[in-house]
């Protein structure tokens, strides 16, 4: 049935910020993750420790509710695993940080999707891919913002570009 087709995409991210400060933030779950990704979804957390965060996002898209349940398990320093189910995919995402030679931390992003029966088929990975990646792009931008904020006060950053095939820096 190509309902249960699962494909599986993979990205990678680097950041300009050490590991521990990139671990923080990007598992600090809160309602207000949709504008730093520019969407319109509600977030509900409904339940928070040190090793596990649940979570519920619901948006109208204009053809009915989408919503998901995303059980996330932190394993520090460096990975979390997510468990997302919702009522037109599911995912099953592994995101590890590594450290890199410049005081930078590069994501490693693997997810593995399935449409459900009233979900629409997978997207190639030619097309998913580079979404995720200018969706962590956005994120990088906003995190590295925060962290010269924490660090250093605001003043010029260079941004690092994700990318699906390897990490790239410019300039």
């Amino acid at each position: 049935m190509a309902a249960s087709r699962a494909t599986t995409y993979e990205v990678r991210c680097a950041f300009r910020a050490p590991l521990d400060y990139v671990f923080r933030w990007c598992t600090d779950y809160t309602p207000d993750d949709a504008r730093l990704e520019k969407a319109r979804y509600e977030r509900r957390i409904l339940s928070r420790s040190a090793r596990r965060i649940v979570y519920e996002d619901l948006e109208d898209s204009g053809r009915g509710w989408d919503w998901s349940r995303q059980t996330v398990t932190l394993r520090p320093p460096d990975r979390w695993h997510a468990h997302v189910q919702g009522n037109l995919r599911t995912w099953e995402i592994d995101y590890r940080l590594a450290e890199l030679g410049d005081g930078g931390t590069e994501l490693r992003f693997r997810g593995v999707r399935r449409p459900t029966a009233l979900g629409p088929p997978n997207p190639s990975r030619a097309r998913m891919e580079p979404a995720i990646a200018r969706g962590w792009a956005g994120f990088a931008r906003a995190l590295e913002r925060d962290y010269g904020r924490a660090r250093r006060g605001p003043g010029p950053r260079r941004t690092e570009r994700c990318d699906n095939v390897q990490v790239r820096r410019p300039g």
